[in-house]
């Protein structure tokens, strides 16, 4: 009875919207203010009123108003008075923060006799050795102690890529200018690699994906290669200019020859028909493996595709220990490994099935074949036939960038 007749008298509706309207922009301080300027404004069961409308405690509206009746009562700017508010852990706990760091430097400089150098860092396994130390702790206060300190939640990043070469940068600006320079007159321009071999089989697949609660995909407990269906080679091209992708599933070893009879394979069916005029044909790839710079039946291959192409092969490196910055690996290789995360690849079928499904947002469309030819490790190059590969080296780095042309029919022979 007494609210509805204080609530027909008072603008209680009116309060409580303005409140709501300004709250966002208002500090602690700057609230109880505004209320008990309200309450004054109202009088007699003004500060009942206002507690109504905005819910702040009338104890708090009685302290906003002491402080409008005398503004030297509060520092200028506090939001609460000097020593208010609870005490923090490190403040009732003098020795609580260097307890805590020289448990986390221990485990970081690997010093044996830590308890925690041989078990994960996690909060609760921190709090647990904390309290064996006598102190008085949560874990969310040692969350809390732990970013204050400037840590956080990482996991492993593969940075170290060996000793840099100190043309490193130079040869970054020579790749990125020739591929400006195709791109630039309609010449394709792709990035190769071979994606980490995976097993073919019921077997763990890094990753989670969305099943019925209780239900998880049964694989095998043991990786161990079945030697029935093998390891599967995915070796990837990617159309910069394009954003598409090719992925040929290899059954057999990962030499040059596959390298390059995947590349053969992608001119004929997608490079061709999407650039008819072109002449050159530029290569981004990694200074090792099937595709390396060094690599003496690379170039004999891509010799062969000059000569039944008829384009100028173009060949770049990337320096040494810079494998992961080829445009391949975040723009085609990572996105794959995301489609399929969770997913056993149990069979050759079921990963190109996999590939072939991946896409993104910004339009990326992948082909995925099986490429079930065998492959011979170990083939040699002679000295003879390197004589005869048509290639021209750039002046600067040449080991990493040079051409490969198409040859006259009697040089073939």
């Amino acid at each position: 009875m007494f609210w509805s007749i204080l609530d027909a008298v008072i603008d209680i509706a009116g309060i409580a919207a303005r409140y709501k309207a300004l709250e966002p922009v208002l500090d602690e301080r700057a609230r109880r203010l505004m209320a008990a300027a309200e309450s004054q404004a109202i009088g007699r069961g003004g500060i009942s009123a206002v507690s109504k409308a905005t819910g702040i405690m009338r104890p708090v509206i009685r302290q906003g108003i002491a402080e409008l009746k005398e503004p030297g009562s509060s520092a200028s700017g506090r939001i609460r008075r000097e020593g208010g508010g609870r005490k923090k852990a490190v403040d009732k706990d003098g020795s609580l923060q260097s307890d805590l760091q020289s448990l986390l430097e221990s485990t970081t400089r690997g010093d044996p006799e830590s308890p925690l150098r041989w078990t994960c860092k996690s909060v609760r396994q921190l709090t647990a050795e904390l309290k064996r130390m006598k102190h008085s702790v949560s874990h969310q206060v040692v969350a809390n102690l732990l970013h204050a300190l400037g840590y956080s939640l990482q996991g492993n990043r593969k940075t170290r890529e060996g000793s840099n070469h100190p043309d490193r940068n130079a040869q970054f600006e020579h790749l990125n200018g020739k591929v400006k320079w195709c791109l630039g007159r309609r010449q394709p321009v792709i990035s190769v690699d071979t994606k980490k071999k995976e097993l073919v089989g019921d077997f763990s697949n890094k990753g989670q994906e969305w099943r019925p609660r209780g239900e998880p995909e049964k694989v095998r407990v043991h990786d161990f290669v079945d030697k029935e269906l093998g390891r599967a080679t995915p070796y990837g091209i990617y159309d910069v200019g394009s954003n598409s992708g090719w992925v040929s599933v290899g059954m057999d070893h990962d030499t040059a020859e596959f390298a390059v009879e995947t590349i053969r394979r992608w001119w004929r069916t997608m490079g061709q028909p999407a650039y008819p005029k072109a002449t050159r044909l530029l290569i981004t790839a990694d200074g090792g493996g099937s595709n390396g710079s060094r690599l003496r039946l690379w170039k004999l291959e891509l010799q062969k595709l000059a000569d039944e192409t008829g384009l100028r092969i173009v060949v770049c490196h990337f320096p040494p220990g810079t494998s992961k910055w080829n445009k391949i690996e975040h723009r085609l290789f990572s996105y794959i490994s995301q489609n399929w995360r969770g997913k056993p690849l149990r069979s050759f079928e079921t990963i190109v099935s996999l590939i072939a499904a991946t896409t993104t947002t910004t339009g990326l469309k992948v082909h995925a074949e099986l490429n079930t030819e065998s492959y011979q490790a170990g083939i040699k190059v002679s000295d003879e036939e390197l004589k005869r590969i048509n290639i021209h080296r750039d002046k600067f780095h040449g080991e990493w960038n040079y051409q490969i042309r198409p040859r006259s029919a009697s040089n073939i022979g």
